[in-house]
C-alpha cells in the first residue's frame, strides 16, 4: 500500500489510478477500523498506514487531489469520501521515502510518471 507525496500531475495513469485505489483502502482502514477485523488489523500496523494516523483531513486532501487530477485528464471519479471523518493535521510531515528518493522510485519503473507535467 502506498500513497505517494508527489503531485499527483507526475503520476502515470495506472499509478494514478492504484494509489487512488490504495487510498480508499487505507481511508476504510482509518474510519472503519474495528480490532476485531483482523484482515484490516494487519494493514493496520503497517508504516504507510501509520503515517496517517491522526492526519485524515490530510489524506482527504491527497483524495481531492488525485480527483482533481483525474479531472483534469477527462477521467470520471464516483467515489467521494465522507468529509465528516476528515479529521486531525490537514498536511503530511512524515514520509517513508523522501520526495526525491520518491521521484528515484518511479524514474525507474517502466512507466510514463514524471513525464506528466
Amino acid at each position: 500500500m502506498r500513497v505517494w507525496d508527489i503531485h499527483p500531475k507526475h503520476l502515470c495513469r495506472r499509478h494514478l489510478l492504484a494509489e487512488h485505489r490504495e487510498l480508499h483502502g487505507l481511508w476504510n482502514i482509518l474510519t472503519k477500523h474495528k480490532s476485531k477485523d483482523e484482515g484490516k488489523r494487519g494493514y493496520a500496523r503497517r508504516p504507510e498506514t501509520l503515517r496517517w494516523v491522526g492526519k485524515r483531513k490530510a489524506l482527504y486532501n491527497r483524495h481531492e487531489a488525485l480527483v482533481t487530477e483525474f479531472a483534469r485528464r477527462g477521467y470520471q471519479h464516483h467515489t467521494p469520501l465522507d468529509e465528516r471523518f476528515a479529521t486531525g493535521a490537514d498536511s503530511q510531515s512524515v514520509f517513508i521515502n523522501t520526495i526525491r528518493e520518491q521521484k528515484k522510485i518511479l524514474k525507474e519503473k517502466p512507466c510514463e510518471c514524471l513525464l506528466h507535467k
